[in-house]
């Protein structure tokens, strides 16, 4: 279930599909970037998409930690494409996530750090 959704968001992600996205994310949502920007709401996150360039994304090593009968900790890599900007159009980032079920939806409150 979990690899199905992530795979939604990044799907989400590159298509700037900010309604597809958004349905992935809690209200209270908070996330960290790789970009060193520092922390980002729903809202910013949403608002930033537009200006996303993923061009092509893999995602692999999922770990999964159980933190009780509603809520899990997520842990995968990552290697996003961009388009061609000079040799350095490969970005590889570990990320976690901390999806939680409430009120019997898959929704998730996702803290998330690209190192």
């Amino acid at each position: 279930m979990f690899e199905a959704k992530i795979k939604a968001e990044w799907e989400a992600i590159k298509n700037k599909d900010k309604k597809a996205y958004g349905d992935l994310l809690a209200d209270d949502y908070q996330g960290v970037e790789v970009d060193g920007r520092g922390e980002r709401t729903k809202i910013q996150v949403l608002n930033e998409l537009v200006d996303g360039n993923v061009f092509n994304y893999t995602l692999w090593g999922y770990k999964l930690i159980p933190l009780g009968p509603d809520a899990a900790f997520v842990i995968y890599e990552s290697t996003m494409q961009f388009p061609a900007q000079g040799p350095s159009a490969l970005l590889r980032v570990y990320i976690t996530e901390l999806w939680m079920k409430r009120a019997g939806n898959g929704r998730k409150y996702i803290t998330r750090k690209l190192m």
